[in-house]
């Protein structure tokens, strides 16, 4: 399985459907990503989601300290992801 941490991704199924998330991580027993908005779902309890109910918006390649972090393994504030999410919205 491919790390996907730091990318940003929207939810195309379930009840979040067209929210944007930022992938914090990946269950490695169930293949699901754990997402999280800052909102909603907080980084410390992130949602477990198939791969195929999102629709990757970024691979990584937006260039934010938050996503920076995220890939180093590094704990992020919630306030963080709903920052980096919002100039990823702002950007696009």
């Amino acid at each position: 399985m491919t790390d996907c941490t730091g990318w940003i991704v929207r939810s195309t199924a379930g009840h979040d459907k067209d929210e944007l998330f930022c992938v914090v991580g990946a269950d490695p027993e169930t293949g699901r990503l754990l997402l999280a908005n800052g909102k909603q779902r907080k980084a410390a309890r992130p949602k477990p989601k198939k791969p195929g109910h999102v629709q990757t918006l970024d691979r990584g390649e937006f260039d934010h300290p938050v996503i920076r972090k995220l890939q180093n393994k590094e704990t992020v504030s919630d306030r963080a992801i709903r920052i980096v999410l919002a100039a990823f919205e702002g950007g696009n």
